[in-house]
């Protein structure tokens, strides 16, 4: 039957003596998603994407109209993937357990599932300067933030195509980090507009971006000198990427961001219950679909920090 949880393993439960038992000790993961992607549900087995590029400028008319060619972006696709456990109770345990411990099993795998959801959104920030995407295949086949990026178009890629640095958090970054999103340019190599407003780090940063923030003069100089950074950025820490790098950072143009990560939710957990007939085991399970995709990295500026 494969893990049944039984009375043997919870003799304590059966005894009276006990004045409390805790049934669940930590609270689990707060919910980063809805920060970060627009969520979408699928009924396909997969979700594709293909955005159109843009027009170049109109030209001086000379008496017969002009007509402007326009490229593709790149296609992307998004395969969602599955998701699954269970539990199974001894039916004496069931009868016996004096705590209602047991019954809760189905609010434990709403938690299991929940965490895998926020462990796998982080992933967008941990794989970013990966060419391997966990959900997503992407026709240009580069990372989510690089040096390199390229268009369709043959414009020069020279400026403006670069989202991705090495340096440690500090002033004189954040300042480049800015100016470099704001030289972004579209498929055609033209400006687009690009407003840097969030800065997304592990927790252990949070302290250092506040400080820039928050300290309207004086920030690294002894002749209190205005600072240009104050009250510019929203500082978003996020607990689970420390789990991969505690010095790593990311600015954002949060509007873009919003609109170009997708969340799929091709199946939102399903639970359910029923006991087996042959060993009069309760069984509980839950079921999902889940995946996530980029559709641009012009909202993002990455530093992978050594």
């Amino acid at each position: 039957m494969g893990n049944p949880i039984t009375s043997a393993d919870w003799l304590r439960l059966l005894d009276t003596r006990f004045n409390k038992v805790d049934k669940d000790v930590f609270a689990g993961l707060p919910s980063m998603l809805d920060k970060f992607f627009t969520v979408l549900p699928s009924d396909s087995a997969f979700e594709e994407f293909y955005e159109a590029g843009s027009l170049p400028d109109i030209v001086p008319f000379t008496g017969k109209l002009e007509y402007l060619h326009f490229v593709p972006e790149y296609y992307r696709k998004i395969e969602p993937s599955e998701w699954a456990a269970g539990i199974q109770y001894e039916r004496k345990l069931l009868d016996d357990e004096k705590y209602g411990i047991m019954m809760g099993g189905e609010a434990q795998l709403a938690e299991s599932a929940q965490r895998v959801r926020e462990k796998e959104g982080v992933k967008v920030w941990t794989e970013a300067f990966s060419n391997a995407y966990s959900y997503m295949s992407s026709e240009e086949g580069l990372s989510l933030c690089n040096s390199s990026h390229t268009t369709k178009s043959g414009v020069s890629t020279s400026t403006g195509f670069d989202n991705s640095g090495t340096s440690a958090a500090s002033k004189t970054a954040v300042t480049a980090a800015r100016l470099a999103m704001k030289r972004f340019k579209n498929n055609i190599g033209e400006r687009i507009t690009v407003n840097p407003d969030t800065i997304v780090c592990p927790t252990a940063l949070v302290d250092t971006f506040e400080e820039l923030n928050q300290t309207q003069n004086g920030y690294n100089s002894a002749e209190g000198t205005k600072n240009m950074q104050a009250g510019r950025w929203n500082v978003i820490g996020y607990d689970l990427l420390d789990d991969n790098s505690t010095k790593n950072w990311f600015m954002v143009d949060s509007k873009m961001m919003k609109r170009f990560l997708v969340w799929i939710d091709r199946v939102k957990p399903e639970f359910n219950s029923i006991p087996d007939f042959e060993t009069f085991m309760l069984k509980r399970s839950v079921y999902t679909r889940i995946g996530w995709g980029v559709l641009n990295w012009r909202w993002v500026y990455g530093h992978l920090v050594s």
